[in-house]
């Protein structure tokens, strides 16, 4: 622009500009006032501080010198005196500012270059921050536009209000588009950045499956079917969980449509990626057999601690419920959020005789008893020397083939044998350093305070300072995989209330809290959850 323009110029431009741009129109005319004082000060004096003001209904340009009132001018480009001062303003003061109306002036070529500058810079930011506003608040949303360009592998999309980019690990596999394609991405992320906003896009997101559902299948719309989860393997298979609000609605035939029309849309805009929908179940095992469509399960053995499940199938099913290259099991470990093993039935019944055979063969160590006892005592559901030792006589007794007299001889044997471990334990314990004093933190056994030794825990004082995980351990999502870290005591069979209750009781023995204040959070639990319980009943009498 010409900084000469006349006032009908300033404001047409300013409008021009903030049309093209799709700005306000103040920030061009506050950008125009900048790049003018700027030029005014390089032909004033870098120190000058002038003003400009641009009326923005008459277009009038006001230029303005501010001078600072001061008892003694040194410099008179930047200073007046409070004498000259109060002539002009009878209030003025020292440190006040008066401002000089300064004469048009005509800017020379590089100050007109420099003003150029300010405004474009000041029109690309305003223009940034709208972009970055406007899109911000659309993650999650599905867009259209078209193919501008492509760098190295990465589409760049005009979006028409702004310009997304889909990378390539975010494009289908074997999906190549050119300049002028119609493109339909997900907005997964939006970062403002030093070269401006960046909005990236993808067609590789679960939830863009998820969204082209939603707008293919109006009962997803209206929130009477809802997508619980969705894993995908781009391009070539993918599975979404659906659940119905309404009974009367199957969500399954509801995404399928007439004759699959509904499904086959959203498999044309996913290039051909075969999909199966598979109705949500809060159990956790029928969800996870429904999951593993097309094979059919036979059983299943879960661990809830673990987020892990054992699917034993029929040994012809065995590679359908695998799939290629593992991936159907791997699709829906990734829908449901657990670990599956799968195994046949022939490689289950292998596993349950071997357990049975370790059985029997820790039973023949432990009691000194031939390998016909131990199979008896196995196959009756003993699966410790433990059990054996401490149950009611009548129950050992109550094996086939054995008599009161035997029962007895055999439980005597299992204590001796758990009072030999308890010696070798304690001896180990002692080497390790645990104090006795662990001992007294109630459910602590010698075998725990090995195993605690063995983690540097050897006082009281360590166990209060221990937290639920370092004991029972926690469990961690990496890379959408179930991964477990094993804790202390972890060996043992702990519940994480169990856990708890052990550092408690540590705390209160090592003197850190009272029984009392123990006492008094367990009052103010109760009473929260009394509150919680009037308050619903109060609810229920209103409706």
């Amino acid at each position: 622009m010409a900084i000469s323009a006349n006032r009908l110029e300033l404001l047409q431009i300013a409008d021009a500009v903030a049309r093209e741009k799709t700005i306000d129109r103040e920030i061009v005319i506050a950008a125009m006032e900048d790049a003018i004082q700027k030029a005014a000060r390089s032909r004033f004096g870098s120190e000058t501080e002038v003003r400009a003001e641009i009326n923005p209904k008459t277009g009038e340009l006001r230029l303005q010198r501010l001078l600072v009132v001061v008892d003694e001018v040194e410099n008179t480009s930047t200073e007046i005196s409070l004498a000259d001062a109060q002539e002009r303003n009878p209030a003025a003061r020292v440190g006040d500012f008066i401002a000089e109306p300064l004469p048009p002036l005509d800017f020379g070529r590089i100050a007109a270059q420099s003003a150029k500058q300010v405004i474009v810079q000041r029109v690309r930011d305003a223009e940034r921050d709208r972009q970055f506003e406007e899109f911000k608040d659309r993650i999650g949303e599905i867009v259209n536009g078209v193919v501008k360009r492509t760098e190295y592998g990465n589409v760049i999309v005009d979006l028409g209000r702004g310009e997304g980019i889909i990378r390539r690990d975010e494009l289908i596999p074997r999906e190549a588009f050119r300049n002028g394609d119609r493109v339909r991405a997900y907005i997964y992320d939006v970062r403002r950045e030093q070269r401006g906003p960046q909005i990236f896009l993808s067609r590789t997101h679960p939830q863009f499956m998820a969204k082209l559902f939603t707008q293919e299948v109006p009962e997803i719309y209206d929130g009477i079917i809802e997508v619980k989860s969705v894993a995908r393997d781009p391009g070539s298979r993918a599975k979404i969980a659906v659940l119905s609000h309404d009974s009367s609605i199957d969500p399954v035939g509801a995404c399928v449509g007439m004759r699959g029309s509904r499904v086959q849309a959203v498999v044309g805009e996913l290039q051909g990626e075969k999909i199966d929908i598979i109705p949500w179940s809060l159990d956790n095992a029928t969800f996870i057999v429904n999951a593993l469509q097309p094979a059919e399960v036979a059983k299943v053995v879960l661990d809830e601690d673990a987020e892990r499940i054992e699917v034993v199938v029929p040994d012809e099913q065995l590679s359908l419920a695998i799939g290629r290259r593992g991936q159907n099991v791997r699709l829906a470990s990734q829908l449901t959020g657990w670990d599956i093993d799968i195994m046949t039935e022939q490689e289950e019944s292998e596993r349950r005789q071997k357990e049975f055979a370790d059985r029997t063969q820790l039973f023949m160590d432990a009691l000194n008893v031939d390998e016909v006892v131990g199979q008896l005592l196995a196959s009756e559901g003993f699966s410790s020397v433990e059990e054996v030792a401490f149950v009611e006589t009548d129950e050992v007794a109550s094996v086939e083939g054995f008599d009161e007299d035997t029962a007895v001889e055999i439980q005597e044997r299992a204590r001796e044998h758990l009072e030999e471990i308890e010696r070798a334990q304690d001896e180990e314990r002692q080497t390790l350093g645990v104090l006795d004093e662990v001992r007294e933190i109630d459910g602590v056994t010698t075998a725990m305070m090995v195993a605690l030794g063995k983690e540097d825990i050897k006082s009281v004082e360590d166990f209060a300072g221990c937290a639920t995980d370092d004991l029972v351990g926690w469990t961690e999502k990496v890379d959408g995989e179930v991964k477990r870290y094993p804790g202390a005591l972890s060996d043992f069979d702990l519940s994480r209330a169990e856990a708890e209750a052990m550092i408690m009781d540590a705390r209160i023995k090592a003197g850190w809290i009272t029984p009392e204040d123990l006492a008094g959070e367990e009052e103010d639990g109760e009473e929260g959850e009394t509150e919680g319980a009037e308050a619903a009943e109060g609810d229920a009498e209103r409706v």
